[in-house]
């Protein structure tokens, strides 16, 4: 722990003190346990082990110069776990036990909130599992939700920088009618072939087309993706995204700062007129976009002609993150305080 140097953190698992779990069982949820052990016990048969009943969500916990730590849309995190929850037939965590489980995870392991300025934040990751044993597609009677957390740096290495993406037609993450809306582990596992080809390829993510057409836009790798265009953030809507809640709040950001905001069908050939383009998420706020390579028609849209990230997205990027930190007025109550 004293060793941690907190600029230099990377994003990945690094072990905490406690988690905490809570377990569904003969219909109702127990108490929240605490536990120092990282390791879980369940059946061979359980239904996230052969069906996928698995969802998960991410946020982050930050420590501004006040001292005081911070919690970015705690119950916004918890509406989007109950959604999965109802998509994949799991027992649905009331908002209440999510609440009170982060706060209490979040005091446990306060001593691993990085240092304001670190540039680096703690990482929360609740999850929810079947654990009861079942041969034959079938819901589980039996849940676990548990929340581990972890101090992380910048999701990219550069931090607020442009990078390039590229358009892989031979892929898709979610389907138009299937669990792309849910935040659940198949849809990633589905990601993870053309994440890494594009990896190796030396781009940060793969841009993801619409699986039914290969017309529109979908998605940035995991990251919701926005164009800006004539001072309007354009946002794609599909059946098949993942609603990013911090898309969602960049949303209502944008309208503040006097844009326009449109979130609507967005066509491939729309990327050559957009001024500035970004992924959005938790991980990392905002990445903005240096170009996107479609490698089967051999196209190259430069949307940051100087390698900058642009005016908008630099906006939007420290208004974000200075209400993360305390730094700006919470006027929306987006912040839950761990120790007011």
């Amino acid at each position: 722990m004293e060793n941690i140097d907190w600029s230099n953190l990377g994003f990945g698992y690094m072990r905490t003190d406690y988690n905490v779990r809570c377990t569904y069982k003969d219909g109702a949820w127990g108490e929240i346990r605490t536990f120092e052990d990282e390791n879980i016990t369940m059946h061979m048969a359980a239904t996230c082990l052969h069906y996928g009943q698995e969802a998960f969500e991410g946020l982050k916990a930050f420590k501004g110069k006040d001292g005081k730590i911070r919690i970015f849309r705690l119950d916004e995190n918890a509406k989007r776990l109950q959604s999965s929850c109802e998509g994949i037939m799991m027992a649905k965590l009331p908002v209440k036990i999510f609440e009170e489980a982060v706060l209490k995870v979040v005091k446990l392991n306060e001593r691993f909130v990085p240092p304001y300025e670190s540039g680096a934040s703690l990482y929360i990751r609740p999850l929810l599992i079947g654990t009861s044993a079942q041969v034959g597609v079938k819901p589980a009677k039996e849940y676990e939700f548990l929340i581990f957390v972890t101090p992380v740096g910048p999701y990219f290495k550069g931090g607020f920088a442009t990078t390039p993406y590229v358009i892989m037609r031979e892929y898709d993450r979610a389907a138009p009618l299937g669990t792309g809306i849910y935040k659940v582990g198949g849809n990633y596992a589905a990601s993870m072939v053309a994440g890494m080809k594009a990896h190796e390829m030396g781009y940060s993510a793969v841009f993801y087309l619409d699986a039914k057409e290969k017309k529109y836009i979908d998605e940035c790798g995991a990251a919701n993706f926005f164009g800006i265009k004539n001072d309007t953030y354009i946002t794609p809507k599909s059946s098949s995204i993942l609603p990013s809640i911090t898309n969602k709040s960049l949303m209502v950001l944008a309208e503040e700062l006097g844009m326009k905001v449109e979130q609507r069908v967005v066509p491939e050939e729309e990327l050559a007129t957009f001024e500035e383009a970004g992924a959005c998420g938790t991980a990392a706020v905002i990445s903005p976009i240096e170009r996107i390579d479609d490698l089967q028609e051999n196209k190259t849209y430069i949307i940051s002609k100087d390698g900058k990230p642009g005016k908008w997205s630099e906006k939007l990027y420290h208004k974000l993150r200075a209400i993360q930190y305390g730094d700006e007025p919470d006027t929306h109550g987006w912040i839950t305080i761990v120790n007011p």
